[in-house]
């Protein structure tokens, strides 16, 4: 068992970087990594020898994911109480610095799931496109497509302000 937590354990902060990427939510963020490490184990005896474990557990945490989403779209949507605001990490940051970041955060919630994981999962968490590719069972060169479309719709956002519009103050 030591030895599947030496694999496993360094994976834990980008699985939790990703999560909360995806979800806006801390503590869903935890849960949604506390199951893909539970599936990650019981599949434990199924993964490749031969195979990057990063992309393993990073494809059994976007498969949980859509799950869920799949399971909520059946149910109806939820209402929040409380909106989510910035990364713990931005909190005492400047005012500017806030604002860019929320507009990221908006920018990113106008591109699709599939986008939006692409870009996360190579921009953020450094999949290589082979990783990437194993990891949603597609071709490199589909991989680089969605890439290349995800960065543009994410650009687009940013600069024309198709993401819900944040005011600057000067």
């Amino acid at each position: 068992m030591d030895e599947i937590a030496a694999i496993l354990e360094p994976h834990i902060p980008g699985l939790r970087r990703y999560a909360w990427a995806l979800l806006r939510d801390r503590e869903a963020a935890d849960d949604l990594v506390q199951d893909c490490l539970e599936h990650a184990l019981a599949g434990w005896h199924m993964r490749r020898r031969d195979g990057n474990p990063k992309a393993w557990l990073f494809t059994i945490l976007r498969n949980l994911h859509i799950s869920e989403l799949r399971r909520r779209s059946r149910r109806g949507t939820r209402a929040d109480v409380e909106e989510a605001d910035s990364a713990e990490a931005f909190q005492d940051a400047d005012p500017e610095r806030r604002l860019i970041f929320r507009e990221c955060l908006a920018a990113l919630d106008c591109l699709s799931e599939e986008q939006k994981s692409i870009l996360l999962l190579v921009g953020v968490e450094d999949l290589s496109y082979a990783d990437m590719a194993k990891a949603l069972d597609i071709p490199i060169g589909t991989v680089m497509s969605r890439l290349s479309r995800a960065r543009e719709r994410f650009r687009q956002a940013m600069e024309t302000g198709s993401a819900p519009q944040l005011r600057r103050v000067k």
